[in-house]
Formats: C-alpha cells, structure tokens, sequence
C-alpha cells in the first residue's frame, strides 16, 4: 500500500470569475441530468499505451446539445447520451448518497519530496491513468526524480474524476489540466466498456434538492445506474461492462 498521511487542513483562494458561469447541470429526482448553459458535449476516448495502459484522451463525435438537453443517468435510454424516458419505464432509483463534504475533508494524501497527492478513492472512475510506471503514487515518492515528476503530474492531470490532485510539495495552488467548460462521453475501448460523463472546467453540479456540489474543476458522474455514490462515478460501469452502443 503508498504511504499515506492525515488530510491536511482545508485552505481557501478567492472565488475567480468562472468561464462556466451560467452552466450548470441539475440531477433530477430519479431521472436525468438536465444540462443548460450551451454547455459543448463530445465523447472522450481513453487511449492506450503499446502495453495497454492508460495513456491519452482523443476526442471523438460531438453533439449540438443547445441552450438545454437532458443525458441519460440511468443507462438504458436508446437515444445515449440522451434521455429518451427510460428511467421512468425501468423505475429507475437514483437516489443521491454522495456526501456533501468538500474535497479536502475526504482525500488523504501522499507526501513527496517535490509533489504531494490528494486522494479520494470514492471517486475513482477507473480510467486507469494512475497506472503506468508503478502507478502514481510511487512516483509521489520518487518526485525529486524529474522523471518520475513529469509523469506524476501527467497521470494526475489525465484523472477525469478529480480523484487525484497534485500539489508542489511547498504548497500552492493545484496543479490542474486546461479544460473547457464541457461535458466528455467517456469510452473506454481497451476495457471494452463505456464510462461516465466527465464534467469539465468548473461547471456547477446540482443536487435534486437544488443545493450545489463543490464546484470542482473536473468530476465524473454515473451514467450506468451502478454507482453507489450518485451521482458521482465509482467505476461500477467496469465491473457491470456498461456499453453505451455509441462508438
């Protein structure tokens, strides 16, 4: 098992003005996400290495969403990523049991010489990026090693659901990818399933309730009814070998 120590305390930065404001995707009681805001919607293809580890993004088809569309949270509309209704046909329960607790509350962390990990294991969407090299954190360990530095900070920006988050070692703001507001269609090939949507670039995720998520750079959210924690993803759609019929 990695090294792991106790959650450092929360720290906070000033609200930054968002390139998402006015996006915002609501989870609807046992039903779809309804998305609005214009948000851009494509699938995002999880690329392998020449070992078949986890190696890039490639984006694929896109959609014209509108101001407003719903996506399916159930996994069984015929018209995926849409909704076409099917949740109320298979009496779909989407019942919401994702804690509410900001991220820094949960993630233990890992200390390196030059980089320290953030990590959530609830979170994790098996994209299977953390992997190569001895997985990532290893690589924490052996950070003063520019080589194993570059490759953290590669496999921790390539984490669709924001499980990971990397952070110099002397503290700081994260180190994160750039992302476009968005919402990614993950598919993963080499694992022969479909995976959950990516919710990219600061975009508000909102409760059934009408409260708010943390607002988090990037997060992943089921798609295949399996998870346990909605309605993040919890990678349940690599042990049910969700396929979404798309590619």
């Amino acid at each position: 098992m990695p090294p792991r120590t106790k959650p450092p305390p929360p720290t906070s930065s000033p609200p930054r003005p968002s390139a998402a404001e006015g996006m915002k995707v609501v989870v609807r009681r046992n039903g779809p996400y309804l998305v609005t805001g214009d948000v851009p919607i494509s699938v995002q293809v999880i690329r392998p290495d020449r070992e078949g580890l986890s190696r890039e993004w490639e984006e694929g088809r896109s959609w014209k969403g509108g101001s407003s569309y719903a996506l399916c949270r159930c996994g069984h509309s015929k018209n995926k990523p849409f909704c076409d209704g099917s949740h109320a046909r298979v009496r779909f329960d989407g019942t919401e049991t994702a804690t509410r607790q900001p991220f820094v509350r949960q993630a233990e962390t890992t200390e390196g010489p030059q980089l320290t990990l953030e990590d959530v294991e609830g979170l994790c969407a098996f994209a299977r990026f953390c992997d190569p090299g001895g997985k990532i954190w290893n690589l924490i360990g052996r950070s003063d090693d520019p080589a194993a530095r570059d490759l953290a900070i590669r496999e921790g920006m390539r984490c669709p659901s924001g499980r990971l988050v990397l952070h110099d070692a002397t503290g700081g703001k994260p180190i994160e990818p750039e992302l476009p507001p968005s919402i990614g269609v993950v598919e993963d090939p080499a694992l022969g399933a479909s995976g959950p949507l990516w919710v990219r670039g600061g975009i508000r995720v909102e409760s059934e309730d009408g409260k708010a998520y943390e607002v988090r750079h990037r997060v992943t959210l089921c798609r295949c009814g399996a998870s346990v924690n909605k309605p993040f993803c919890n990678g349940s759609h690599a042990s049910i070998r969700f396929r979404d019929g798309i590619r």
